[in-house]
């Protein structure tokens, strides 16, 4: 699934800039699907298409794109030890 956004056409005429959103925070959601590879290419394609006119969602977009590498360059992977490990996946299996 992709985790960015394609770049739009430029042979279309761009159509004037909403400066609101009546809408953002399902935009958001979206946007989390869409930054995560969680989207469908049906909730892509929506998203794409406010990106043309919303200048909220727009910088929205961005904001949530920059901390999501920001945090992800951040996060330091560590190995979980083999004890604690086995320990989860035995609660795991008596819970089933």
């Amino acid at each position: 699934m992709q985790t960015s956004l394609p770049p739009s056409s430029s042979s279309h005429a761009k159509p004037e800039m909403k400066e609101h959103c009546s809408h953002q925070a399902d935009c958001l959601k979206m946007i989390q699907l869409i930054l995560d590879g969680e989207a469908t290419e049906q909730q892509l394609a929506r998203l794409k298409a406010n990106l043309v006119s919303c200048q909220p969602c727009i910088q929205m977009y961005h904001l949530e794109k920059e901390v999501k590498e920001l945090l992800t360059k951040r996060i330091e992977k560590k190995c979980c030890p083999d004890q604690l490990v086995e320990r989860i996946k035995t609660k795991i299996l008596t819970f089933s």
